[in-house]
């Protein structure tokens, strides 16, 4: 909300300002014939080319008048001066709220019909999984790409590699509710040596290529400090989302440094939730196109 002072700063402005041009225009109706007569050169010349002393073409003023007076009209009409609300109370709140009423009963009945179906089964409707990548490409692909496939940090969507599940259920709840996701830093525990072999250790589990003689240095402390989360066979667990270190897939990238780095300080990602940005109906059409992207194997 606009205060008084600031108010009536903006309604000073734009009537000086309005009042300023028609005033210019007015002072400049004709040459200015105390100086020279009309249409003679004025004293001063720029690059050869030399002014004479002539009015502005009487379309050009009119041009300028017509302007001024439909600012006035628009003025008077629609919000501009200030706080006045103009006398159609129009707003740009209330264009959107009736735009979104009329989507909402154009689309509706849609929505509820889809609603009503299955994820599994509605990701094989070509209309429902379409509403869906419209859905993405508005809300998600920030940061999981148009094409889903993620990027450093932010995950694939058209693999089958889930932190929290691949379930349609388990979908809904992700985009519903968001996620955040919770990697303690272990440098100090662990030390610069031990950040190094636990990197080795996490490689092994890969089946990367490694030092055996360090990753087996390292194999109490997973048992002291990892296991929790990843499991004695570092498959994670997705109810704390814990990634799955068996199938080297890395969300923050797989090298040596890229890892020791996720050991040594830890990470928080966090996915926004949508129930406040979407209503149920779109949400499982949203979950729809997810799915079916993890089915499908992505974009052809």
């Amino acid at each position: 909300m606009m205060t008084t002072g600031w108010s009536i700063y903006v309604d000073l402005l734009v009537v000086v300002s309005i009042v300023g041009c028609f005033w210019l225009l007015w002072t400049n109706r004709t040459a200015p014939v105390d100086r020279v007569g009309r249409g003679e050169p004025l004293e001063h010349e720029y690059d050869g080319i030399q002014e004479l002393n002539n009015p502005l073409p009487a379309w050009w003023s009119w041009l300028f008048i017509i302007t001024l007076v439909f600012s006035i009209v628009y003025l008077a009409l629609y919000p501009g001066m200030g706080s006045y609300a103009g006398m159609l109370g129009w707003t740009s709140t209330g264009q959107y709220d009736a735009e979104v009423d009329s989507a909402n009963q154009r689309y509706g009945p849609l929505f509820e019909k889809f609603a009503a179906t299955p994820i599994p089964a509605l990701a094989d409707d070509d209309q429902a999984v379409e509403m869906g990548s419209r859905l993405f490409l508005n809300h998600c692909a920030t940061c999981h790409g148009s094409d889903a496939r993620g990027g450093m940090g932010y995950p694939n969507l058209t693999d089958d590699d889930w932190l929290y599940g691949g379930s349609p259920d388990a979908i809904v709840a992700t985009i519903t509710n968001g996620r955040i996701g919770n990697m303690p830093g272990l440098g100090a525990s662990l030390g610069e040596d031990g950040v190094a072999d636990m990197a080795q250790y996490v490689i092994a589990l890969s089946g990367r290529d490694h030092d055996a003689a360090a990753a087996e240095r390292a194999a109490s402390q997973y048992a002291t400090l990892c296991v929790v989360c990843h499991g004695a066979d570092g498959v994670g667990n997705q109810a704390v989302g814990a990634p799955n270190l068996t199938d080297d897939i890395w969300l923050h990238g797989g090298r040596i440094p890229e890892i020791e780095a996720q050991i040594r300080t830890g990470r928080i990602n966090q996915m926004p939730a949508h129930q406040q940005l979407l209503s149920k109906e779109k949400i499982h059409l949203l979950a729809t196109y997810v799915y079916h992207l993890s089915r499908e194997g992505g974009l052809q």
